[in-house]
């Protein structure tokens, strides 16, 4: 995948993000994309809009992705470096490759995905920085809750 499709994925992600924001979430998007640059599914963090604490961008785009056989052909592009259960996810799917968005704020499970034999590739993001700085500033209570402080 090259940098251009990674970073129009990445585009799309922070969308996702920012509708999670605006509905009163954490500002965490990802999609899931065939290696082409075809989105095959959308999502955002719904774990304040549903009280569901497994309800983080990265598994919400999985869920609407639905059954499947091509896990292992696809991308994961997320704003937020992934938490252990969202890399487990991925590992556990077999995906091919996942593309964050920035690793600042949280560094997540990175290093598990790397032993599971998927890429990963971090763009360091300043949209990306900007949303996860926005929502340390103006919700610092909601940031200490989703990262379990």
């Amino acid at each position: 995948m090259d940098s251009f499709t990674m970073t129009r994925l990445m585009d799309a992600a922070r969308t996702e993000a920012e509708r999670s924001w605006q509905d009163g979430g954490i500002p965490v998007g990802a999609v899931l994309a065939s290696e082409d640059g075809t989105i095959v599914a959308r999502g955002h963090n719904c774990r304040v809009q549903h009280g569901d604490p497994t309800s983080h961008g990265e598994t919400e785009c999985i869920r609407r992705a639905g059954r499947r056989r091509d896990w292992h052909q696809l991308t994961l592009v997320t704003t937020l470096s992934p938490c252990p259960m969202c890399a487990g996810t991925a590992v556990l799917l077999g995906l091919r490759r996942v593309v964050i968005g920035e690793r600042r704020s949280y560094q997540g499970a990175e290093e598990w995905l790397r032993q599971a034999g998927i890429a990963v590739d971090c763009l360091d993001d300043p949209a990306c920085v900007a949303l996860m700085e926005r929502m340390q500033r103006l919700k610092p209570d909601l940031w200490q809750e989703d990262i379990g402080r």
